[in-house]
């Protein structure tokens, strides 16, 4: 083993050490009385999001897969925030980095890409990041990392501080410790994939739901079991839904998929702001509309328990978009009547008599 592969696995566990574990909220939701709502925070990782543990993950199986050494250019096609993680643990390691991303990507992503030393390189359409990375990869004798193809694959689902991990140690204390669910969107579908073995690993009777945005085809692929399914178009959700069925989204740890509109996504980041007075990225109101339904559910079964979802990233990188209401209005469409339908929440469901 050279000196530079022990020092760059080195720096990559210290970031971890470093790194001490995100916060798990419990949010106070008047409307959903026996139903408790864990909102996990992994804003708060040094890249600003859920794409911090992945990024680390990535780089520690391309080094230690021989794919990465020093001075190795490293390529990403991205919508953002894995770029950020990327670029950070790039400049961390010396290594020059590109991301190849939509032109729609939030203007603070690019800029937190571009302070980190990394370089952006725009395509007009999503599915055109792919070939693009590559290509770029191949011209300059560098390394396709290829998220959606290693995001399942590279971090240890059965422990070693992993998501799912973290989420059941933190819960252990509380009144329904086993939550009824795990909600969560689907960018690579690395995450659901980490969370739906690892509830399988420990037998547990959680169950893992995962949402999609609108022209995302993850939820068609799950329900029609067809994994050659494209779109023309894009999601308008940054972080997560695809154009196309990515290598690590994995439907067999999936029991229930939920499709959810992006008004309804952002209507409740509208309504998470007014609950703790924090703003959070969009695919976050997509997981906490499908936390609803799944708690309109529990509600109609006289089930009683915890569910458990995810603020990926925080709101200060959309101020430009998803809290510019005029771009709303351009680009998402009228919010009001799933906010109307989210403003009951914040009232005590009356007793029955």
């Amino acid at each position: 083993m050279n000196a530079w592969l022990r020092a760059a696995v080195s720096k990559l566990s210290s970031d971890q050490l470093r790194s001490s574990d995100t916060h798990l909220h419990k949010l106070d939701i008047p409307g959903l009385p026996g139903i408790d709502v864990y909102l996990k925070d992994e804003s708060t990782h040094p890249t600003g999001s859920l794409k911090h543990r992945l990024a680390r993950s990535l780089f520690l199986h391309a080094i230690c897969s021989g794919k990465v050494r020093e001075g190795t250019p490293v390529v990403e096609a991205s919508s953002g925030s894995t770029a950020v993680s990327e670029a950070y643990f790039a400049k961390l390691l010396g290594l020059p980095f590109t991301a190849v991303m939509p032109r729609s990507t939030a203007s603070k992503k690019i800029e937190q890409i571009e302070l980190l030393g990394g370089r952006c390189h725009f395509v007009d359409h999503g599915a055109e990041v792919y070939a693009h990375a590559q290509r770029l990869a191949r011209e300059s004798d560098g390394h396709y990392m290829d998220q959606f193809t290693y995001a399942e694959r590279a971090t240890d689902w059965r422990g070693n501080n992993n998501i799912a991990e973290s989420i059941f140690r933190q819960m252990s204390e509380e009144p329904h410790p086993l939550p009824h669910a795990i909600v969560m969107g689907a960018g690579t579908g690395g995450t659901t994939a980490t969370l739906g073995r690892y509830i399988r690993y420990r037998g547990f009777a959680t169950r893992m739901v995962a949402v999609d945005p609108e022209h995302s085809v993850f939820y068609d692929s799950f329900h029609r079991a067809d994994r050659s399914l494209t779109s023309v178009q894009c999601s308008r959700i940054e972080g997560i839904g695809r154009p196309q069925v990515e290598p690590s989204f994995l439907p067999e740890v999936i029991d229930e998929m939920l499709k959810v509109p992006d008004a309804a996504s952002i209507a409740c980041l509208y309504w998470l702001e007014r609950l703790i007075g924090r703003r959070a990225g969009g695919s976050t109101g997509t997981n906490l509309w499908g936390v609803l339904q799944v708690a309109r559910q529990m509600q109609a079964h006289g089930i009683r328990g915890s569910i458990v979802t995810l603020m990926c990233d925080s709101g200060e990188r959309y101020l430009d978009t998803y809290y510019d209401r005029d771009w709303v209005a351009r680009h998402i469409g009228d919010i009001a009547p799933y906010a109307e339908r989210l403003d009951p929440l914040f009232q005590p469901t009356p007793r029955r008599a």
